[in-house]
């Protein structure tokens, strides 16, 4: 499938400080036409028509009114991460809208961080490595 046939997906940047990490954002590629929030303000009238779903990476781009307001096919967001606090379900859905997350995604390594760190501090890990 060509890149322009592809569903746009909007998100804050590529790379950088907030951006969607470089290998997730080729994962993306397979299936969505990226757009970053700067092309998106740059050309909004043609952007928006194209963008059917945001991609949500640590709580960017945030999502608002003016935001939904701009995007008419705007089918899904997709949260990178568990929680959803940092959007507003209600406005969402009066948008027609529908949210997604990863609830199970650092499950298992929050909790291999967790033993580690106990196991670390019981067995004082951390002085022997110093010594």
């Amino acid at each position: 499938m060509a890149e322009e046939e592809l569903p746009g997906v909007l998100i804050l940047d590529i790379g950088g400080t907030h951006g969607v990490l470089e290998d997730l954002a080729a994962l993306l590629k397979k299936n969505f036409h990226l757009i970053t929030m700067k092309e998106f303000l740059e050309n909004k009238k043609e952007m928006s028509k194209r963008i059917q779903s945001v991609f949500v990476f640590e709580c960017r781009p945030t999502i608002d009114q003016e935001l939904l307001e701009s995007l008419p096919n705007l089918k899904v967001i997709g949260n990178s991460g568990v929680g959803v606090d940092h959007l507003d379900l209600k406005m969402i859905s009066n948008f027609g809208v529908k949210v997604t997350n990863t609830p199970h995604a650092v499950a298992d390594p929050t909790a291999d961080i967790g033993m580690a760190l106990m196991l670390a501090s019981a067995r004082r890990l951390v002085e022997g490595n110093v010594l």
